[in-house]
């Protein structure tokens, strides 16, 4: 019997997950863990949370409630390994053993963590901003932002995941931990395998209050969260801003608020655009927004039940997450023997 290719992937508890995570990850990881082709590793990444220097119990919370996410959305702990990061105690090692074969200027240059880096300053001091005053401004980021990319890595290689559901802003973080699987094996003896980008569909969901900005949790009144209640729902689809005129017409430049929730009623339907511009030809703004309230609430049902349920029984949560942890545990407690072996750690 052949062995299925490993896929992983992980997603931070930071907080609701919204519309664009669902579509960009969530709906992608119950598709590939029902295929049956693949072994899957899902993980809640609370490592990589930290970064964003959380309170202990909105973390806790958070942790729980994506947990409830996962399985409510459909994920199996039949069918695939679901666990936490933190629970991984030999994770560390091999993040430690990976940052030895990285020069901190491979770091600094990653895209993300410049973004990161610029993300408290406004747009017109980004464009104006010097190498000193960008320096000053790394010297006084936490080191957890710079070493995000050796950790994505560790989580990676611990598994042999050989495919990484990834949208193009992860491609860059994905190519690094490639490079240091060649690094390493180059100097050590093949013992990893070079990770491979499953590309993901994205759909670029803006904010529906503001179609210039993209949808974020920031933002909650333009953010659809996949546990809204209908009511809630409803409210900020009908006052979603629009555009002039009344026609259902997908034009990104000229009525980008509409594009946006055509878009919307794309990835959740699985109907072409074109195919729901022709069903709402003559219609007003009105019928569609309702119409799309109707799908987001009726394709959320179901979900917002079983998370509900779940959340009322967090000893449940933690049994199935435990479980998936001592699974998760042991192929990594077996990957780093190999691993150490390698370099010459093996114990005396």
């Amino acid at each position: 019997m052949s062995v299925k290719p490993v896929l992983i992937s992980g997603i931070q508890p930071t907080g609701r997950l919204h519309l664009g995570n669902y579509l960009g990850a969530l709906k992608n990881f119950v598709e590939l863990q029902n295929s049956g082709k693949y072994q899957c590793y899902f993980f809640i990444a609370d490592l990589h949370a930290l970064t964003e220097n959380p309170a202990a119990e909105d973390l806790r919370k958070n942790i729980y409630s994506l947990a409830a996410d996962f399985l409510a959305v459909g994920l199996d702990p039949k069918k695939s390994i679901i666990f936490q990061q933190s629970q991984i105690k030999f994770l560390q090692d091999l993040k430690w053993i990976l940052s030895t074969l990285t020069p901190v200027s491979e770091l600094l240059r990653m895209t993300a963590f410049k973004e990161k880096v610029l993300q408290a300053l406004k747009p017109s001091e980004r464009e104006k901003i010097t190498k000193e005053k960008f320096d000053e401004i790394v010297e006084q980021t936490n080191f957890g932002l710079i070493e995000y990319p050796v950790l994505m890595a560790a989580d990676i290689l611990m598994y042999d995941g050989q495919l990484v559901p990834v949208g193009n802003d992860q491609l860059q973080h994905l190519e690094f931990a490639r490079t240091l699987v060649r690094k390493f094996n180059r100097k050590f003896g093949q013992t990893f395998i070079e990770p491979k980008a499953l590309m993901t569909s994205t759909p670029r969901l803006m904010s529906l209050d503001d179609p210039s900005k993209k949808m974020s949790k920031s933002r909650p009144t333009g953010c659809l969260f996949i546990d809204d209640e209908s009511k809630t729902i409803e409210e900020k689809i009908k006052s979603a801003v629009t555009d002039s005129g009344s026609e259902v017409r997908y034009d990104e430049k000229e009525k980008p608020g509409i594009s946006n929730l055509l878009v919307i009623m794309s990835g959740l339907s699985g109907q072409p655009i074109t195919a729901i511009e022709k069903e709402f030809a003559g219609a007003n703004y009105g019928k569609f927004k309702q119409s799309l309230a109707n799908l987001v609430s009726d394709h959320f049902a179901i979900f917002r039940k079983k998370k509900a349920a779940l959340l009322q029984k967090p000893a449940g949560i933690k049994k199935i997450i435990d479980a998936g942890s001592k699974k998760a545990a042991k192929v990594a407690a077996k990957k780093i023997i190999e691993i150490k072996e390698k370099l010459g750690l093996q114990k005396i």
